[in-house]
C-alpha cells in the first residue's frame, strides 16, 4: 500500500486531513455566526412573545398586560410554554438548516 493512501479512496490522506481542517474552522465560525443570532416567536395572538438565541438561550419574554389574569394562571403560563417552545424550535431550525448548508448535508453528530 502507497504510503498516505487509503485503498478505494483514490487521494492522499494530508490533502482529505487539510480539507477538514479547513471545514473545521468554518463550522467554528458559522457557530460563533449562529449563536449571535436571534429568532421570536408568540403565542396567543402575540400576548406572549420569547426571543432565542442560536446557543438556544431565551433571551427575551414579552407578556401583554391583557393576559395577566390572576384567575387563569394556567393560561398564563401556557403561553409562556407555547412560545418559549416554539422560539427554540426555530433556534434548532436556524441552527440545523445553516450547518447542512455548511455540511453539504452530511449529518454530523452534535450539529
Amino acid at each position: 500500500m502507497a504510503r498516505g493512501r487509503f485503498p478505494g479512496m483514490g487521494g492522499n490522506i494530508n490533502q482529505m486531513m487539510k480539507q477538514m481542517q479547513k471545514m473545521q474552522k468554518k463550522m467554528e465560525q458559522m457557530q460563533k455566526e449562529l449563536e449571535e443570532k436571534e429568532v421570536e416567536a408568540s403565542a396567543g395572538g402575540g400576548a406572549v412573545t420569547a426571543k432565542v438565541n442560536g446557543k438556544r438561550e431565551l433571551l427575551d419574554l414579552t407578556i401583554d398586560e391583557s393576559v395577566v389574569d390572576p384567575e387563569d394562571v394556567e393560561m398564563l403560563q401556557d403561553l409562556i410554554i407555547a412560545a418559549v417552545n416554539e422560539a427554540m424550535r426555530k433556534a434548532e431550525e436556524m441552527v440545523s438548516s445553516e450547518m447542512s448548508k455548511l455540511t453539504g448535508g452530511l449529518n454530523l453528530p452534535g450539529f
